[in-house]
């Protein structure tokens, strides 16, 4: 395949929407915001940790003194049970949104990153999330559950000890709406899965894949947004989480352990990104695929980001560093 390389766009099929991809603009000299130096590394324990083992968080309940995964109802939710009726005045429309919310500590260490835990830890963890999956999907009214993590201040994150989140909505939210709505057409249109055909050109061509085992393949997507942005997918066609056998949880592990040593070692950093899976809602057609979306904001170094503003946020995601470059510079290490 002929890669283009001055600006161009490159399509999106499972949003349906197009990247200008910019590789001359990665000469352009620098001098904006440069993020502040990683800071130091946080002990074992720490005792003003909301999130550690028996300590105290900000409602009052004191967290046991557990000692491996640990998951409960988000203190601050931001779905909760629905109440009221709908507001339908033309334009003006607002519907009730009802809703789980929950945490999931990792582990117990306050000073582990998932790229630093053992691979029976994140096999623990995968578990965590497949039995929470099906367990949410069977409540009545819920039609998707998102499983995410956001880490690193520079994305956000409240606090620095290992622990991800589990919302479960009674809608679909937007964009796996369309990624439905996508992988839908495909299948009727194509007789087959979207991602499943993608997966194998990316196999064959290998020049976008970043890790691999016998169950998962870590790639750089082509039509990729972040600089170093990733996506995770099952070999075989899964549509969610609580679908892995013992063994497929145990692959995960091991990807997503490597993929993030790989993100850390690239600027020796710990690695910022919003991550999230995206699985198959309720009543979904036979052409979801599940996968994960790694979104981290580096740039140039531990200190240069990319910001999504002006022209991205008024007009089209665009991106200098290739999505073939980011691939390679990953592979690599």
């Amino acid at each position: 395949m002929k890669m283009l390389e001055g600006a161009h766009r490159r399509y999106n099929p499972l949003q349906d929407e197009w990247v200008l991809v910019s590789p001359q603009r990665m000469r352009r000299p620098w001098q904006g915001e440069v993020e502040r130096s990683s800071p130091p590394p946080a002990p074992p324990y720490d005792p003003q940790c909301y999130l550690c083992p028996g300590n105290a968080r900000v409602g009052g309940t004191r967290n046991p003194a557990y000692a491996g995964v640990y998951i409960f109802d988000n203190d601050f939710p931001a779905l909760q049970a629905a109440g009221g009726g709908e507001v339908d005045d033309g334009l003006l429309r607002a519907q009730p949104e009802a809703g789980v919310c929950r945490v999931i500590c990792y582990t117990p260490r306050h000073d582990l990153t998932m790229a630093a835990m053992p691979q029976a830890t994140i096999a623990a963890v995968a578990a965590a999330w497949a039995e929470e999956t099906r367990t949410l999907m069977a409540r009545p009214g819920i039609r998707s559950v998102m499983v995410f993590e956001n880490r690193g201040a520079m994305m956000g994150s409240s606090n620095p000890h290992p622990h991800g989140q589990i919302w479960a909505n009674a809608c679909l939210p937007n964009v796996l709406a369309r990624e439905l709505e996508q992988q839908a057409a495909y299948f009727t249109r194509r007789g087959e899965c979207l991602l499943c055909a993608y997966l194998a050109q990316e196999r064959a061509r290998g020049e976008r894949i970043v890790a691999a085992n016998d169950g998962f393949v870590a790639l750089v997507p082509y039509w990729a947004i972040w600089p170093f942005e990733t996506m995770v997918l099952p070999v075989a066609h899964q549509g969610r989480l609580d679908e892995l056998s013992d063994a497929g949880r145990e692959q995960l592990a091991d990807i997503l352990q490597r993929l993030l040593a790989k993100y850390d070692r690239l600027f020796e950093t710990a690695f910022p990104y919003s991550m999230g899976f995206h699985q198959a809602p309720a009543a979904a057609p036979p052409g979801w695929h599940l996968h994960a979306h790694f979104l981290p904001p580096l740039l140039r170094s531990a200190t240069v980001r990319k910001f999504m503003v002006g022209y991205e946020l008024m007009a089209m995601p665009q991106r200098d560093l290739t999505p073939e470059a980011a691939a390679a510079r990953l592979r690599e290490l």
